[in-house]
């Protein structure tokens, strides 16, 4: 008697798992097999991906292929009437969308501006924001064919290796770099908005200030002349070292500091190079004129070795240092003369 055959089933077939690609290679994929790669994955189709491509089907196939055998491992299932990302495919796809976006951007961002003259600026947020931005416009009217960039960051820039101009920086004299020239100094006072100042009893002596939430910077102990600009070290110099403010408040920034006196949140012992235009416009109030406070620091230009010799930059340059004469005498520092000792 011949075995019976087994009774056919119905469990659908399963897809066919794509085999493993076995080499991984090291070296940078092509940025057109990317491209390739993120027409598919946005189509889910060789033919659509090809027509966007401007290239035969073949030609973007052997793309995906090729980026394959780079990456190592399959990228895209396919169907008989589809295409589908594997899991690899999609994470790819999440990371290089925006990464390719952002390269158009920038290469978008070269072709504006080939042939135009520009000064690319690095500085911290707070000095742009408070010192260099409001003054701006005096350079653009002067100079309307120069394009200004500035990169607004705590991190410092190297000059040597980077496409910036120049630094703007804030450093004890002797830590700048050789060829910095000195903007400015700085010394710190106690300023309030106006009103505030209305709706409180008169501030005539240093224990005064007690009676006010005081504001500074929440990371003074970060650097250790930092803490030479601090409320602490004003109580010391004035001989109030034990006083206890009503309460305090700390913010990281300067811009902070003086936008929340600005909202009358408070006293804060401000940089005054900073504060020289609310001052002079009366949206800030110096308390106790007789009490400001000695800083370490001053205000530094630093020029970039590739770019010294670019007309456009020294343009800028001596227009800095005009705006900063203009506020050494806002803030009735030493005449210029006098500042030729503090240049290394």
């Amino acid at each position: 008697m011949k075995p019976s055959k087994p009774a056919p089933t119905n469990t659908p077939s399963l897809p066919p798992t794509p085999p493993p690609i076995a080499h991984l290679r090291t070296r940078p994929v092509s940025v057109g097999n990317w491209r390739a790669f993120l027409a598919v994955a946005r189509h889910l189709n060789f033919r659509a991906a090809a027509d966007e491509l401007a290239l035969t089907q073949s030609a973007v196939s052997r793309q995906i292929q090729a980026l394959e055998e780079e990456v190592g491992v399959p990228l895209f299932l396919r169907h008989t009437r589809a295409v589908e990302l594997t899991t690899a495919g999609g994470q790819l796809f999440q990371t290089l969308t925006p990464a390719l976006e952002r390269l158009d951007a920038a290469v978008r961002m070269v072709r504006q501006s080939a042939g135009r003259k520009n000064v690319a600026i690095t500085t911290w947020a707070s000095f742009a924001s408070m010192w260099l931005i409001p003054r701006l416009e005096d350079f653009q009217r002067n100079y309307p064919d120069i394009d200004i960039r500035i990169d607004a960051s705590d991190n410092l820039v190297d000059l040597d290796t980077s496409d910036v101009d120049l630094a703007l920086r804030s450093s004890v004299p002797g830590s700048q770099p050789a060829g910095a020239q000195r903007l400015f100094g700085e010394q710190l006072c106690v300023v309030a908005s106006p009103w505030l100042l209305k709706s409180m009893e008169a501030i005539r002596t240093p224990t005064d200030v007690a009676r006010f939430t005081l504001i500074e910077a929440g990371d003074a102990h970060r650097l250790p002349y930092f803490e030479w600009i601090t409320w602490r070290r004003w109580f010391e110099v004035y001989g109030v070292s034990r006083l206890q403010p009503a309460r305090w408040l700390y913010f990281n920034y300067a811009q902070q500091i003086v936008q929340s006196t600005l909202a009358g949140q408070g006293l804060a012992l401000a940089r005054m190079p900073l504060v020289a235009d609310a001052l002079a416009t009366g949206d800030l109030v110096e308390v106790l004129p007789g009490h400001r406070l000695d800083s370490p620091l001053a205000y530094w230009l630093i020029i970039g070795p590739r770019s010294a010799h670019r007309p456009e930059v020294q343009a800028f340059c001596a227009w800095l240092q005009f705006q900063a004469k203009a506020t050494r005498e806002a803030i009735r520092e030493v005449p210029d003369s006098d500042l030729l000792d503090d240049i290394s």
